[in-house]
């Protein structure tokens, strides 16, 4: 799977793209990746002669070859993050979610917290600030990156994609009107501003009136953050990191964090087993929806997390049973009970059923 993760990390976010897997049927575990419509990768053994055996791999060859042309026939009706009726089995789609990124103008009071739960999140931080002290606040505080020139000069240079996640947290008036007509130019999942209604219509009026599109203006996330009265800079980036997680959360697509992704494709790696685990169906009230995933390598480490307790406990010593059987994959069911989620301490109970597969 190290090509799959490869082709992932290779695509374009212009494009529609579906990971797709099969979970039930003749072609059980065969990965697909399309975009747009067009197959960009595909398992090295689907469609193959299985246990070595010529009989009926023709007729194998022919049906797989009506499945991949159903599915790229259907691939506008595919499902965001679902499962997926064909006439060759079920198959679990997802779309591939890039590195998220939060791109923050401004280092001040209220910065320093988002950047931490913005690092916390899993998010890549950058930080605009054009005055050195500030700049060196938000290095401190943990920033994945720190620019230290003027915000339009620098805003130039960052192109944007549906993973950008922009916030305006500057110190005044002038300066949020000069990046908020640059950020509005950019392809982005999320726009907020800081500031009070009065100063945020201002702001907003003038950079239309600048030549800014005012449907992207209009959509602006002003004044920032959930209206959950926040009021220090550390309630305040709360806010702000809340009102993410809810646009982001509108997103059809799942993840393939970072560190994950690293960890497969890392040449020092490439010949430790590892097990990739997916939530594919949740029921109940089950901390982690389908797409949710986990990495387990050999000795053990965990990346990710299908939602911790007995349930991910129990997926982890299946992983590691399949790494030392050499078995390829398997789908399994974690039911917590009621009884066995009071038993653990949690309040919640639900099944999850999740694709297990050797990397």
């Amino acid at each position: 799977m190290q090509g799959f993760f490869q082709a992932v990390r290779e695509l374009s976010p212009d494009c529609r793209n579906i990971a797709a897997v099969v979970i039930e049927g003749e072609f059980f575990a065969c990965r697909l990746l399309l975009s747009d419509g067009r197959i960009v990768w595909e398992s090295s053994d689907s469609g193959q002669k299985e246990n070595g055996e010529k009989a009926g791999y023709e007729d194998r060859q022919t049906r797989y070859g009506l499945f991949r042309e159903e599915l790229a026939a259907q691939w506008e009706k595919l499902p965001g993050c679902g499962i997926y009726e064909s006439g060759f089995g079920k198959i679990f789609c997802e779309t591939p979610g890039r590195e998220k990124k939060m791109v923050v103008c401004g280092g001040g009071h209220v910065s320093i917290p988002l950047i931490q739960i913005g690092r916390m999140m899993g998010y890549r931080v950058t930080v605009l600030e054009d005055r050195p002290k500030f700049a060196d606040n938000a290095r401190k505080a943990g920033a994945s990156e720190v620019f230290c020139e003027p915000f339009a000069e620098r805003l130039a240079k960052i192109q944007g994609d549906a993973d950008t996640y922009f916030v305006i947290v500057t110190r005044g008036h002038r300066y949020d009107q000069e990046c908020l007509f640059h950020i509005a130019g950019k392809q982005h999942a999320y726009i907020g501003m800081i500031g009070s209604r009065k100063r945020a219509a201002a702001v907003k009026a003038a950079v239309i009136e600048q030549g800014a599109d005012p449907a992207v203006i209009e959509s602006v996330y002003t004044p920032i953050g959930l209206a959950i009265g926040a009021q220090t800079p550390e309630e305040i980036a709360v806010a702000i990191a809340a009102q993410i997680i809810q646009v982001k959360s509108k997103k059809e697509s799942s993840s393939f964090p970072p560190e994950m992704m690293d960890a497969v494709l890392d040449e020092k790696n490439a010949g430790q087993p590892k097990v990739l685990a997916t939530i594919i169906r949740r029921r109940g009230s089950a901390p982690r929806e389908a797409g949710a995933k986990m990495l387990v390598l050999k000795d053990g480490t965990c990346l990710g997390t299908i939602g911790g307790g007995c349930a991910e406990a129990e997926i982890q010593n299946k992983a590691r049973l399949m790494m030392r059987e050499g078995t390829k994959a398997e789908l399994c069911r974690a039911d917590l009970s009621a009884d066995a989620a009071q038993e653990e301490g949690m309040i919640c109970g639900g099944v999850i059923d999740v694709l297990l597969e050797r990397v």
